[in-house]
């Protein structure tokens, strides 16, 4: 609505009936223009008389004028006409929800969600250490096995109902804290992903000089930082034939040369290892010295939450858009970078250590190789943290959600191998201009992605380009898991004040990025590489993995398998018993019996945190462990609290919440059918769910 409509608001005090623009319209009649009186235009319509003059109080302060636009700006402007939210058009089938405006939104939204960092910075590196080509065999079968699997099932799960993480566990109430789970670690994981965002908008920034300020060994070095690798001592032959082992600088002082083999180097650190050290982050001695904001990369933050706030504000209808550039154009620098890469002297070799004749099929008889697929699989594809149901409830319901799961997989994957070309060319080159092998420059995480890249693109020629595209492409790949992140939490937000949702969207959305911008800040002091590690290693490890056994055990064994797929047949299409054979040996057993391996070794495995070499005092490990136990705790609370409202004897009560709701189904009254005509309506009836899902709004509807 236009600002004439605007009328009252809490800061208001009799101005009239006209709103913003009468009181802008205000003016003096008479000479005594200094009297406490005043004469306004204040009616926006005509009447056969014409305008009406009113006269009002005394002027009120400007900070008046201010909080009454302000108030009607929140009020009236984030609602559309006739109380419609921006999320949901009039030609959408769900028209309570919305849907996506095409199936490419949802796609590419999906491919966003999936693709992220760790393609780039995780997968190339377990490739090359865990036998090179041979590394895709296992990759591959636990792709079939665990990864597609999974995400069929969540993307399944999301369409049916049009619910998100928490309020589709309607179909099985005692664990819908599953869903708060899921929804728990994925916002804490979005405070840090965030931050290593906002370190890619640094490096992208600081991109924009004629000589990348990691390329050498500048005024913040110190006298370990080198482009080369220096000697400390080595054996030489005296004049008189005599063979000493002295220091360096004798040997050069008196023009001798050191025996081959016998040289000793100094511990330096390149430019672009102290550069990330010493001026990106300023980084502390540990996690007990937090020392103080750094402004650069709290800004930077700042600038990461408010393009994931401005691509979200209308929700899927927005974003849906957005991931047209970001989740395309990194496609389009990989290709860039791959070409450069492959011209490169030494690029080769790069290529061969990461997937070429050096190859070891041996490994394939380690068991150390299939966790790692195994593992890769899992958190690439963001199966269980909620995402993959949040974006599949925004679909129609006769989506084709099997074509959808087994294109988005496959787009995950071969991604995840072409990134490592691009990378391991460019390392190639890097270890021939160090006459390195590449086994020596090879990293990954953030030494990869903030040290030794970096270091390789100083090295070519017009570096800031390349510079430049490699953390833009950065920038798109996080954004583009982030915006799913964000949408995950809105569409919970969604399914318990759908009212609110609908007038506030805008406001609820930045106020949510806001939270979480200041909650990360403690990611962005001199110790915050610190708290990003420590949150990535407990909240993105094993907790995720005991949501996951939960959620496909409960669906498989206590919801019931073959009742879940007629489920999806009533959305696909009829299926031939053949067709469902792999899904039911996967759902049923092979799935949660990996998944349980998985995580019994990740227990078994699991080692307190560090950061290089700095180890962490025992009370961030204490911190450590309260948030992941923060995260699975929901689990039993509440099936305790769904046991404890439920009727009869324990036994009944338990049985009473291992069956589905009676608002379980098809969101829409028509998708139903026979099979579901007996579901009550999701909006009146909320048998059994607890009050922060739903009861207390409707309530009070």
């Amino acid at each position: 609505m236009g600002l004439g409509s605007l009328q009252w608001g809490p800061c208001s005090h009799g101005w009239g009936e006209g709103g913003l623009r009468g009181w802008f319209r205000t003016r003096p009649v008479g000479a005594k223009t200094r009297e406490r009186k005043q004469v306004a235009l204040v009616q926006t319509q005509k009447s056969e008389g014409g305008w009406k003059p009113k006269e009002l109080p005394s002027p009120k302060p400007l900070w008046h004028a201010a909080c009454q636009l302000w108030w009607h700006l929140l009020q009236q402007d984030f609602t559309l006409s006739k109380g419609q939210d921006a999320h949901a058009g009039q030609n959408d089938e769900n028209t309570d929800r919305g849907n996506w405006s095409s199936k490419t939104d949802y796609l590419l939204s999906m491919i966003g969600y999936a693709v992220g960092l760790g393609n780039i910075w995780r997968f190339p590196y377990l490739t090359y250490q865990n036998g090179g080509g041979a590394f895709l065999i296992p990759y591959t079968v636990m792709l079939a096995l665990a990864g597609l699997p999974l995400f069929f099932l969540e993307c399944s799960l999301g369409q049916f109902a049009s619910l998100g993480p928490i309020s589709v566990w309607r179909m099985l109430p005692i664990l819908q804290g599953v869903g708060f789970t899921a929804v728990i670690i994925t916002t804490l994981v979005a405070i840090y992903y965030n931050v290593i965002i906002a370190y890619a908008l640094y490096y992208l920034f600081a991109s924009f000089q004629s000589v990348l300020p990691w390329s050498d060994c500048f005024s913040w070095a110190d006298a370990s930082c080198s482009k080369t690798p220096l000697v400390s001592d080595c054996n030489t032959t005296l004049l008189n034939g005599t063979v000493i082992h002295t220091n360096y600088s004798f040997v050069t002082s008196n023009n001798l040369t050191c025996l081959n083999g016998s040289m000793t180097y100094k511990q330096v650190q390149p430019p672009s290892e102290q550069y990330w050290n010493k001026v990106a982050l300023r980084r502390s001695s540990g996690l007990d010295e937090t020392g103080e904001i750094v402004w650069y990369l709290a800004l930077c933050l700042l600038l990461s939450w408010l393009i994931v706030g401005a691509a979200l504000f209308k929700g899927i209808k927005s974003s849906g858009k957005v991931v047209y550039f970001t989740a395309l154009f990194p496609y389009v620098v990989l290709v860039i970078l791959l070409v450069r890469g492959a011209t490169l002297e030494g690029a080769r070799n790069g290529i061969e250590y990461y997937i070429g004749t050096q190859s070891n099929f041996t490994k394939l008889m380690e068991a150390e190789v299939w966790k790692d697929a195994a593992t890769q699989i899992f958190f690439s594809l963001s199966v269980a943290w909620g995402g993959l149901v949040a974006l599949s409830s925004y679909n129609k319901f006769h989506n084709n959600c099997y074509s959808d799961a087994i294109t988005v997989c496959l787009v995950n994957c071969l991604t995840s191998v072409f990134a490592g070309f691009a990378i391991f060319s460019v390392l190639g080159h890097m270890a021939f201009l160090a006459d390195k092998p590449v086994s020596e420059v090879v990293d990954s995480g953030f030494d990869l992605v903030f040290v030794a890249y970096p270091s390789a693109l100083s090295k070519l020629p017009v570096a800031p380009l390349w510079s430049f595209l490699f953390f833009f492409m950065l920038l798109l790949l996080g954004l583009d898991s982030q915006f799913a992140s964000i949408e995950t939490v809105t569409t919970t937000i969604q399914d318990i004040f759908p009212s609110m949702m609908k007038k506030l969207r805008v406001p609820v959305t930045l106020g949510l990025c806001m939270l979480l911008f200041f909650l990360g800040l403690i990611c962005v002091t001199q110790a915050g590489i610190y708290w990003v590690n420590l949150l990535d290693h407990f909240c993105a490890g094993w907790g995720i993995l005991f949501a996951a056994v939960l959620e496909i055990v409960g669906i498989s064994w206590i919801y019931g398998g073959n009742r879940f797929i007629e489920d999806i047949e009533m959305m696909i299409g009829k299926k031939s018993w053949w067709f469902w054979l792999w899904w039911r040996a996967c759902w049923f057993f092979i799935t949660p019996v990996l998944l349980c391996v998985i995580l019994f070794w990740s227990l078994v495995t699991f080692s307190t945190p560090k950061y290089g070499s700095v180890e962490y005092p025992t009370w961030g490990s204490a911190v450590g462990w309260c948030l992941i136990v923060f995260c699975i705790i929901w689990i039993p609370i509440v099936a305790i609290i769904k046991i404890a409202k439920a009727q009869g004897n324990l036994w009944q009560r338990i049985m009473s919440c291992c069956r589905p709701a009676a608002n379980w189904g098809p969101y829409l009254e028509c998708h139903r059918g026979e099979r579901y005509s007996h579901m009550t309506d999701p909006h009146k009836e909320q048998d059994q769910e607890i009050p922060t899902v739903d009861g207390i709004v409707h309530k009070l509807e």
